[in-house]
């Protein structure tokens, strides 16, 4: 265990510097001028080559360092800035606000969402999951796998204008937009939900079939165990290991991929944000977000890998042996 979360931190520097090295490349290479007004005004000639030169825009190279001493700490450990551990240096689109104090800001409200659509997603997921395995070939089986392929094909923000209009719209039972509360979470988390509850629900149903199949499950069928504590026991467990694989990626993905739903709903999450920086080129707000999500998404791998590890003897006894 401990051996492979130390492989994984060790791996995370080298993992960052690949993302930040391609992600910067792909920004850089964008047409465009991070120093042009939204409104599409440029400021002086003058202006501009001093902004270029303080922000260093004029030459990649130089960028590409002096942003990575400050992103990875080089900087702050080396006494260059006394600034935060972690700078990812002011945002060239927003005056007088920094890369971190926006993601201080914006980027609890998107994590919550995510986690709150992941939560939703599991509930989903492996309730119809379990009922569609444990009664193959029954109309509960066909419209559980009806609604997993529904769930998949359509865009978040197609459910996530039909449940504005629906439950917001039309009922007035949830806020429209906005956040707050728990009532302002439950319709955008729910439409970014969906697609993640869509493929909990196949894998677990297809981790049920293959286990309801098993020697060991016919073993505790002929002892006399109950169904009941045949499937909650023996059957689960097993069948829920390959969810468990998954939930690491998707939570992460669910964190980063709220940018629509943010969007349709309205919500001051790190989305609008990221849009903006996008389109704008704004090179150090894009570098800054990409190399959190991609901190995020490593950490979540590592914790699935570790909670796999712990569930499963045979993960462990192999992790030993490898020792």
């Amino acid at each position: 265990m401990r051996r492979l979360i130390w492989h994984r931190l060790v791996q995370l520097p080298l993992v960052l510097l690949a993302v930040y090295t391609l992600t910067f490349t792909l920004a850089w290479l964008v047409p465009g001028s991070p120093l042009e007004k939204p409104e599409g005004r440029r400021p002086p000639p003058e202006v501009q080559a001093a902004m270029a030169e303080r922000y260093n825009l004029d030459d990649p190279w130089t960028f590409y360092w002096s942003y990575l001493e400050r992103a990875s700490g080089v900087a702050w450990v080396t006494g260059e800035t006394s600034g935060p551990i972690f700078d990812f240096g002011p945002s060239l689109r927003h005056e007088n606000w920094s890369v971190n104090e926006i993601l201080a800001g914006q980027l609890p409200v998107s994590m919550a969402l995510g986690l709150a659509a992941i939560v939703i997603a599991v509930l989903l997921g492996v309730s119809t999951g379990i009922l569609g395995g444990l009664r193959p070939g029954t109309t509960l089986d066909l419209v559980t796998q009806g609604l997993s392929v529904v769930g998949v094909s359509i865009p978040a923000f197609v459910v996530g204008t039909v449940l504005l209009l629906a439950g917001g719209v039309w009922t007035g039972w949830f806020p429209v937009g906005g956040w707050g509360d728990l009532a302002h979470m439950v319709l955008p988390a729910t439409a970014l939900s969906l697609p993640f509850a869509a493929y909990i629900a196949r894998l677990t149903r297809s981790g049920v079939l293959d286990e309801m199949h098993s020697d060991y499950v016919r073993t505790a069928r002929a002892k006399g165990l109950p169904e009941r504590v045949v499937v909650l026991r023996h059957v689960l467990p097993n069948a829920l290991l390959p969810v468990l694989s998954y939930l690491g990626p998707a939570t992460a993905a669910a964190m980063t991929g709220s940018f629509v739903i943010e969007k349709v709903f309205a919500i001051p999450g790190l989305g609008m944000h990221f849009v903006d920086a996008v389109l704008g080129k704004d090179l150090t707000m894009i570098m800054g977000v990409v190399l959190v999500y991609a901190t995020i998404l490593v950490l979540m791998n590592l914790m699935v890998d570790v909670l796999h590890a712990w569930l499963d003897p045979r993960v462990r006894q192999a992790g030993v042996a490898h020792g």
